[in-house]
Order: C-alpha cells, then sequence, then structure tokens
C-alpha cells in the first residue's frame, strides 16, 4: 500500500538576484518586478503556488528588492484615488495581489547561489515537505504543474524535480537528469544529476526547470555542499545526492512537463513570453495579433 505523505502548505520563492542580463533596466528595478504584459512576472508565479493550494509563501530577497514586499502589501493612497475616480476594475486589479497568500521575506544577504537561498528558507519550513518556484519560468495556469508534483511527492515521499525534453545542443544551458522510467507515463524516477553538462556527456535531453517540491533533509545535505559551478551552492549538487542515496531523504522523481511555459531568463525569451501572453488575452488579443499580422507581413 502506498504510504501518505504530509500535505505541503509552504512555497518558496526565490528572488534575489541581480538580473544583469536586463541591465539597465533592473538598476533600481527588481527583475521579478518587470511586466509580462501588465503584471509583473513574480505574480504569476506566487499565482500559480496558490493555485496548488500553497497559501504560505516565503520569498527569498536581497537588497533593492523591497519594490516585492510593496506589491504584495496594500497601497491605501492609490486604492483611495481610484474608490473616488469609481474605477472598480483597476482597484480590483490592485488589491488582487493583496490577498493572495500570506506572504514573508527574509534577506539571502550574499548571493551565494540557489542552494544558498533555499537554505535561507530553513527556519521558516522546519520539518516539512516544501515547494520552491522560481521567478524566471512562467507555468500556463491551463497546464497545472505544481499540483502535479505535490500529489507525487505526497505519494511517494522524497524529493521532486520539473523535468522538459530539450534539444541536446541545449542541454548545456540546463540542470540534467539521468532516469529510469515508472508505471506514470510523466513520471520518472532520477538516479544522477548534472549542473550545465557538456552535450558529450549529458545523461539525457531531460532538463530541469524551475519547479521543485523538496524533503526538508535536502537543508541536511545543502549546509555540508561546497560551491560547484561557477563558485555558487547548487541547489542541484544536493539533489544528485538525494537521488543517490535514498536513505539520506526519499528519492528523487521527475515530473516531466509538456505544457506551456514561458521563459523570462533572457531577453529574447522575456520578450517572446509576452508576444504569446497577450496574443491569448481577450481584451489585448483580437487588436493585437491583427497588428502582429501587419506589422511581420508589411514591416519586415
Amino acid at each position: 500500500m502506498t504510504q501518505s505523505h504530509p500535505r505541503i502548505s509552504k512555497a518558496v520563492i526565490p528572488a534575489a538576484g541581480l538580473g544583469t542580463r536586463f541591465l539597465p533596466a533592473t538598476k533600481a528595478t527588481p527583475k521579478e518586478m518587470l511586466p509580462v504584459v501588465d503584471k509583473p512576472a513574480i505574480q504569476y508565479v506566487v499565482e500559480e503556488a496558490v493555485g496548488a493550494g500553497l497559501s504560505d509563501v516565503l520569498m527569498i530577497t536581497g537588497r533593492n528588492k523591497r519594490p516585492l514586499e510593496d506589491h504584495f502589501d496594500r497601497n491605501f493612497e492609490l486604492e483611495e484615488a481610484l474608490v473616488k475616480k469609481g474605477d472598480q476594475e483597476r482597484l480590483g486589479k490592485v488589491k488582487e495581489s493583496n490577498d493572495l497568500a500570506t506572504m514573508h521575506y527574509v534577506r539571502q544577504g550574499d548571493p551565494r547561489g540557489l542552494g544558498h537561498a533555499v537554505l535561507c528558507a530553513a527556519p521558516h519550513v522546519g520539518d516539512q515537505p516544501f515547494a520552491v518556484l522560481l521567478g524566471d519560468d512562467l507555468i500556463d495556469p491551463r497546464d497545472p504543474l505544481l499540483a502535479r508534483m505535490v500529489d507525487i511527492q505526497e505519494r511517494e515521499g522524497g524529493s521532486v524535480i520539473a523535468l522538459m525534453e530539450v534539444e541536446p545542443s541545449q542541454i548545456h544551458l540546463y540542470g540534467c537528469a539521468a532516469v529510469e522510467a515508472t508505471d506514470d507515463p510523466d513520471v520518472v524516477k532520477v538516479t544522477d544529476l548534472v549542473e550545465k553538462p557538456d552535450v558529450a556527456d549529458a545523461p539525457s535531453s531531460y532538463a530541469i526547470i524551475g519547479r521543485y517540491v523538496l524533503d526538508p533533509a535536502v537543508f541536511g545535505i545543502l549546509r555540508e555542499t561546497e560551491p560547484g559551478r561557477g563558485g555558487e551552492i547548487q541547489l542541484t549538487d544536493a539533489l544528485q545526492k538525494l537521488a543517490m542515496d535514498e536513505k539520506a531523504g526519499g528519492p528523487v522523481h521527475g515530473v516531466v512537463f509538456k505544457g506551456r511555459r514561458y521563459d523570462t531568463g533572457d531577453r529574447g525569451d522575456y520578450l517572446r513570453a509576452i508576444v504569446r501572453l497577450a496574443c491569448e488575452r481577450e481584451d489585448l488579443g483580437p487588436d493585437f495579433r491583427t497588428w502582429l499580422r501587419s506589422y511581420v507581413t508589411e514591416e519586415m
């Protein structure tokens, strides 16, 4: 009989990065606050966590990240101004982010990598499994991923990572997983992990994307993990130890995602994400698609 594991309620969102690929826009504005159409990227991520039933959200921040906290807090002056104007539509949009989740914040201090950022969550998370969502990956709510990962973790225990097949030429940009098939067509067992391998050394074409559901045993391993690739403490290195030694904290499984994902991690993909989402909006899509067709056929 399959063992039942505790229901997950906490999500951790690392948001302490400097956003250097988007300079100068991110000189004074956190990259997580850059708009994707008319909503900051970070709000999509929090909404995803809440949609999967995770109502307790811890954001790992750093210097110059105060706008993140402000966005999920009340803005009484703005709300009052919109009330006086009778603008209920925009008032609703402003208030929407206030009540999404119970928000918490902790500063990472030194930017020492994703593994170190996750370790900063240990006092808040305690001894319960938790989710980690990276803000560079936006997952379309029509293709739920995190909820499936939570279900697998509750059924199997251990940790669960999100995987996506990529072209072999692109695998050096990602963490890569060696896997074994399971009885579930969208679930694999992870036997090894490599951070950004050379194409010739990659064990598969399965790339890790920015969603994790982790056993708290990962904290003990991260405390002992030396800086790896790029001189940073890599979460992938800690997960590799869990995958190769189940006694350390249970197995590691992967959910293979084939849905819609919007990568906002670099400028080109950020622009493509905006275009795709704008085209699908009921309020913007029809006019925008007409203009886009005209632009591509006549101007290009």
